[in-house]
């Protein structure tokens, strides 16, 4: 199949004596103006366009045809962009680079060299694509959703990587909405079991007695009017991966149950009479602290070490520095195309505020939050009010005279290492304070170093 260009050209004999020198190459379209150009852009995504900025309703000005680049760009950033210029406009044409071009060209054009410069485009557009491609899948399919290079992170996708390829019970901690079911996902989209099922079970949601049911399945006494037999979620997850989320909560009759699967791949049905032989790989979640709650003896010590052969820890959202501005694009994006409005983009004092927000619900109330703002954002920008938060909850909750020194400094280091790009050296001198003890200062507020560069 032929790359496809878009040439955009008021004049009709430029237009045809571009789809004659190129179409034996290329699958040459054709527009005569913005509103043509944009649409026959979005139907067909031309990987290229050569773009003759002079375009009505006022030919001997770049304003339509910069617009023009824009709305291109704007739908498809990998589209590369060849302005055509007058020869001695050369200006116009660095503009036009400075705004997204990837190259001009000026009247007379020389088809050798613009054939040259097309080929070239066409390389490069074919390597940038198939690098997002492979990022894609790494980012998106590969961790399920899990963006983030945050140094927390970059641990917890080093375990999934590792855990994935053994057999081994995985214990996944952190707060509501830190992602621990994503992550549990991702740890068994990279197993040998990923064609097995997938299931999970919510240990709050149901009670302890139905609970072992669910889990464990039942077994009719076969006499008249009794309940059938069913199999329960552990059965049914049998040869692939099982999920309990939320276990600190689970009871001490089921703790024991859970303990001898671990040990022996067996399991007893409720009412059952033998035991069922069971494969299958138990990752849990808890947001509670798990080692706290056995060394107090509300959760059995044994079970805990059996579960935590492997234990990964999310960090919450607030620890997680650049992270929540990368989340917050890649949302933006996402509902932004959903509900058909590319255009928008966060104001300023909304990045500020995404920034220092204490986020109690984590990624599952950025995410939310993204998504609402998208909807009643009322022209390009989105607002404090269109995100729900006002200025105040930019500051973590402060409840003491530390808590309020501390939640200060946060928000100076944090606002100095935006303003300075993440260099420590020029924020800690506008500080006023030594590179060590902004370091220092980084450490205690649990501020991530990935956010700095040096």
């Amino acid at each position: 199949m032929k790359p496809k260009i878009l040439v955009v050209e008021d004049e009709e004999d430029a237009r045809l004596q571009m789809k004659w020198a190129l179409g034996e190459e290329y699958d040459v379209l054709l527009a005569a103006d913005r509103a043509s150009a944009v649409e026959v852009f979005r139907e067909n995504r031309p990987e290229m366009a050569l773009l003759d900025l002079g375009l009505p309703p006022s030919p001997a000005q770049p304003t339509e045809g910069l617009a023009l680049m824009a709305d291109m760009l704007n739908l498809d950033r990998l589209a590369k962009v060849i302005v055509i210029t007058g020869h001695s406009d050369r200006a116009t044409a660095l503009r036009a680079v400075g705004e997204g071009a990837h190259d001009f060209v000026s009247k007379p054009i020389e088809i050798d060299d613009l054939k040259r410069r097309l080929q070239r485009c066409h390389f490069l557009s074919a390597l940038e694509r198939e690098y997002l491609r492979i990022h894609h899948q790494d980012t998106e399919e590969d961790l399920e959703g899990m963006l983030g290079d945050c140094r927390g992170m970059r641990n917890v996708f080093s375990a999934v990587r590792k855990v994935s390829m053994t057999d081994a019970p995985v214990l996944i901690l952190g707060e509501s909405g830190t992602g621990k079911r994503t992550t549990a996902l991702a740890i068994h989209k990279h197993s040998p079991r990923q064609n097995r099922p997938f299931m999970e079970v919510n240990c709050t949601a149901i009670p302890s007695d139905a609970l072992e049911i669910e889990l464990f399945g039942l077994e009719s006494t076969g006499l008249p009017g009794s309940t059938p037999s069913r199999l329960g979620q552990i059965e049914m997850a049998n040869g692939g991966t099982l999920l309990l989320k939320e276990l600190n909560e689970l009871s001490p009759v089921l703790q024991v149950k859970l303990l001898r699967l671990l040990q022996r791949q067996q399991i007893e049905r409720v009412r059952g009479s033998g035991s069922v032989a069971i494969d299958v790989r138990i990752i849990a979640t808890a947001s509670g602290d798990l080692a706290a709650a056995a060394a107090e003896g509300r959760f059995r010590h044994d079970l805990f070490f059996h579960l935590a052969v492997v234990v990964i820890r999310i960090p919450p959202l607030r620890e997680r520095g650049s992270d929540i501005r990368m989340l917050a694009q890649h949302f933006l994006e996402h509902y932004a195309t959903q509900y058909g409005r590319r255009k928008l983009h966060f104001d300023v004092a909304a990045l500020c505020a995404l920034d220092t927000c204490h986020w109690p619900g984590n990624v599952r109330e950025l995410k939310n939050r993204i998504r609402r703002g998208v909807i009643m954002a009322e022209d390009d920008s989105i607002r404090l009010a269109d995100l729900e938060l006002a200025a105040e909850d930019a500051d973590s909750p402060v409840n003491t005279l530390k808590d309020a020194r501390q939640a200060a400094e946060r928000q100076a280091i944090l606002h100095m290492l935006r303003k300075h790009a993440g260099n420590v050296s020029s924020a800690a001198s506008e500080l006023g304070v030594s590179r060590t003890t902004f370091y220092n200062l980084i450490d205690k507020l649990g501020i991530d170093r990935g956010t700095t560069k040096g």
